[in-house]
């Protein structure tokens, strides 16, 4: 089969045994995946938990069809339309732990649509709500919202009962469309003013949970911005891996800076995952309540290409590779 994989100059489509499911897993002919950030670290030949080096497939999300179940599974069966997280979804198939594979709703659904959700939606969830500990009638910051995790972060707010959620993303025309998202005020992240911005919004408290997918750019103005007692939650690393911190800040507000990432978690603490974010977004997501916007789609074989629009930053949502 074709697949996605790490060579000598970069990403290239190569011909790879067609992997055959475990008891606990489900084998999809893949009709659609989505590119993350995870994509390109491998892409550059960065190591992403145990994913990386020559020979590495990618892709961490697809859609398509139950081509094959293993023993185990329940609850699914070959040719249900399906979406899912899956290791090495870049390519024609791709299998996965059946507990992170989904039907896709009867809501005409397009295999492309499904293929956005999975890791949008495992993530924002645990950051928000699990991780993140939201109540209804807090408020909520998503840093980097123009990403299809940002934006799906911010519909999770509102559906779990944010007072007021806010946005960052520093291009005007994505700010001006993240209130289609549910975002309330949209704030750009390079202007020095806008935790004030973020105090003025909150009656001078400050924010109540930021889910930051920037991290060291913005690590102190995210200090400022929070309220005593606030979170933090580490979602992403899109300003840098390092930076400036003000310790005496963090330790005077009391903040709970918490970092997450799937890298280190074992089968069972995704499954867990995963059944925490069923209980509370599946009815949403069956009802079309939920939704991310594809910017551009690619075929398998330029998906070199659509790496180098994700990496330009060029995009708004998700890129969608067609298999």
């Amino acid at each position: 089969m074709k697949a996605a994989i790490l060579g000598d100059a970069g990403i290239e489509i190569g011909d790879v045994p067609k992997p055959a499911p475990k008891p606990n897993e489900v084998l999809i002919r893949v009709r659609a995946t989505t590119l993350n950030r995870a994509d390109l670290l491998v892409a550059s030949g960065h190591q992403h938990g145990p994913v990386g080096g020559k020979g590495a497939r990618i892709g961490l999300e697809c859609a398509g069809e139950v081509e094959a179940i293993g023993s185990e599974v329940e609850g699914l069966e070959p040719g249900d339309r399906v979406m899912g997280s899956a290791p090495g979804a870049h390519a024609e198939y791709a299998v996965t732990d059946y507990v992170r594979v989904h039907r896709i709703p009867a809501n005409n659904m397009t295999f492309a649509q499904a293929a956005c959700f999975p890791v949008a939606l495992q993530t924002m969830h645990n950051a928000i709500v699990t991780a993140g500990r939201l109540k209804r009638g807090e408020t909520l910051l998503i840093q980097g919202a123009s990403t299809g995790v940002g934006l799906m972060g911010l519909q999770i707010g509102k559906l779990m009962g944010a007072s007021l959620v806010m946005g960052t993303s520093t291009n005007p025309e994505r700010r001006a469309r993240l209130a289609e998202f549910g975002c309330d005020l949209a704030l750009d992240s390079r202007d020095p003013a806008w935790p004030e911005q973020v105090k003025q919004a909150t009656g001078g408290k400050g924010v109540d949970l930021i889910v930051d997918q920037v991290s060291a750019s913005v690590a102190d103005q995210n200090l400022d911005a929070a309220k005593i007692l606030g979170r933090i939650v580490n979602v992403g690393r899109l300003g840098g891996m390092t930076g400036e911190f003000n310790f005496d800040l963090h330790a005077a507000k009391r903040i709970d800076y918490i970092g997450v990432t799937f890298r280190t978690r074992s089968p069972q603490e995704v499954r867990e995952i995963v059944r925490a974010m069923r209980a509370d977004l599946w009815p949403a997501v069956e009802a079309g309540k939920l939704s991310l916007p594809i910017d551009k789609t690619f075929p398998l074989d330029k998906i070199a290409e659509a790496l180098e629009m994700m990496r330009a930053n060029r995009h708004f949502g998700k890129i969608v590779i067609a298999t």
